[in-house]
């Protein structure tokens, strides 16, 4: 896992986190909201890199 990677997760673990504070997400959705923050966030990441 790059180092990339692991902020990506670190920054996805606080979104949904803060989604579950916020009462947006159930804490029993975290793995797929999860899933779908990581890859929306990675995606974005590597569009910037393209730049």
């Amino acid at each position: 896992m790059t180092r990339d990677e692991e902020k990506i997760l670190k920054v996805a673990k606080e979104v949904v986190v803060k989604f579950i504070e916020i009462g947006r997400v159930s804490p029993t959705q975290f793995d797929s909201v999860f899933q779908s923050v990581f890859r929306t966030i990675k995606s974005s990441v590597s569009l910037d890199e393209s730049e």
